[in-house]
């Protein structure tokens, strides 16, 4: 019994509008502007949880889940932000350490 490979072309995708209008795709994202979006998601979480904590200590939040639960997801993108410098650091100074 013979096996025969798998042919694996790639898949075009093709989606048709009932408007008759083409859908064009998005350009993939650079490293840079993927890195500045992430920033200013972590920047706006933050912000998030601190309106909602000067809200809790004004009085006007009935549930205190979701001031903690702000808190975290802010702590949280900004440990992530922190490891991913501290990698770009470490990976820099390797770098720079390398004979050529």
């Amino acid at each position: 019994m013979e096996i025969e490979p798998l042919l694996m072309t790639p898949v075009q995708m093709r989606a048709q509008s009932h408007l008759g209008e083409e859908q064009q795709p998005e350009p993939p994202k650079s490293f840079g502007e993927f890195l500045v979006d992430c920033l200013k998601a972590t920047n706006e979480l933050h912000h998030q949880s601190e309106a909602l904590n000067a809200a809790l200590a004004a009085g006007r939040v009935e549930d205190v889940s979701q001031v903690m639960v702000a808190g975290q997801k802010a702590e949280i993108a900004v440990q992530l932000a922190l490891q991913l410098r501290n990698r770009a650091v470490s990976a820099y100074q390797e770098m720079m350490r390398m004979q050529v």
